[in-house]
């Protein structure tokens, strides 16, 4: 039973990945690259193996009944906190390069399945057409003219939501909606708790925050703020620019919190997806990433930067439930 983790990881993976090809073709979101199938197939490959290892693996051990063994958070060093993040930039990059990079052969009309005009014919007799002068073979219709070539980097940038018309007025927007949406999870949490409790169900509610928010939270101030910027923008530009287009809110939501599995608190899932509704949201309002980046970004920084410093010196009776609520890493 337990060895059936990794396979069943990797087959959820694969067919993750099959269900983003489809859609992005269903939605007219296929990448021009991706009619040269060996492009098509190596990016779908790749997304699967980030998908199967970050997304489906806790799930496929929850499942089966295997027990991931935690790293050791006594050596972690600060690379080891962004080497998830670089990996999804990485899985973005190659599947974005392999669509829209290089020399992309164009399609003529019949091949594409266009109709294709068609000169008239001309007099059966070669001669004169009754009531015309002479018959004149038309000139063959010039192609139109092609758009302007956009720049590969605006192209990429348009793909993952990052063009805005006023992009500090979208930040602006994401810091007052993202304090907003720190203090409206927060409530949501303290009340299903209670309710909770009061339901006698309190072992369902952590007694203490994952063990590597405090580790993170113990970390010099420059290397919390790096690594709050960093999940707001990586973060938001894989779920919701990447994904989210291609897949629709409730995938994209659905796979950000799975890939929060592996924190092994199932309580923390609720205010995750709660979030990432919130950013969902926000991010098909604005039409753009921005204003989610800067309300996730906030979102980290308030909890790494003040809250769970400051409550984790709180570790008995009801200081201990709101240490570990608090406790609440998105």
């Amino acid at each position: 039973m337990t060895s059936l983790a990794g396979p069943l990881a990797a087959a959820l993976g694969l067919a993750a990945a099959f269900g983003l090809d489809q859609l992005c073709a269903a939605r007219g979101l296929l990448p021009p690259g991706f009619h040269q199938p060996w492009r098509r197939l190596l990016a779908g490959l790749i997304v699967a193996a980030f998908f199967a290892v970050a997304i489906f693996l806790p799930l496929a051990a929850a499942v089966t009944g295997v027990a991931i063994e935690p790293p050791n958070l006594s050596k972690i060093d600060n690379f080891q906190l962004f080497e998830l993040h670089l990996i999804m930039v990485a899985v973005m990059g190659m599947w974005l390069l392999l669509g829209f990079a290089g020399r992309i052969v164009q399609e003529r009309p019949e091949q594409a399945g266009l109709p294709v005009p068609a000169l008239p014919p001309p007099p059966p007799d070669g001669g004169e057409i009754p009531g015309e002068e002479i018959w004149v073979q038309p000139p063959e219709p010039s192609p139109p003219p092609r758009p302007p070539a956009i720049p590969l980097g605006r192209r990429l940038m348009a793909q993952l939501g990052f063009l805005a018309p006023d992009v500090p007025r979208e930040i602006g927007i994401g810091l007052t909606l993202g304090l907003a949406a720190w203090l409206a999870v927060l409530t949501a949490l303290v009340a299903i708790a209670g309710a909770l409790i009061a339901m006698g169900a309190k072992d369902m509610v952590p007694q203490q925050p994952p063990a590597l928010v405090p580790l993170i939270a113990a970390l010099p101030f420059g290397v919390r703020l790096a690594v709050s910027l960093s999940a707001g923008v990586v973060e938001e530009t894989f779920f919701r620019g990447f994904l989210q287009p291609r897949l629709g809110i409730v995938l994209s939501t659905a796979f950000f919190a799975l890939a929060h599995l592996s924190y092994q608190q199932p309580f923390m899932l609720v205010g995750i997806t709660l979030l990432s509704l919130i950013y969902a949201f926000l991010v098909r309002w604005r039409q753009s990433i921005w204003a989610a980046i800067a309300a996730h970004a906030l979102f980290d920084g308030v909890q790494l930067l003040i809250v769970v410093p400051m409550v984790l010196k709180l570790t008995h009776g009801t200081a201990g439930k709101t240490a570990a609520l608090l406790g609440l890493f998105g």
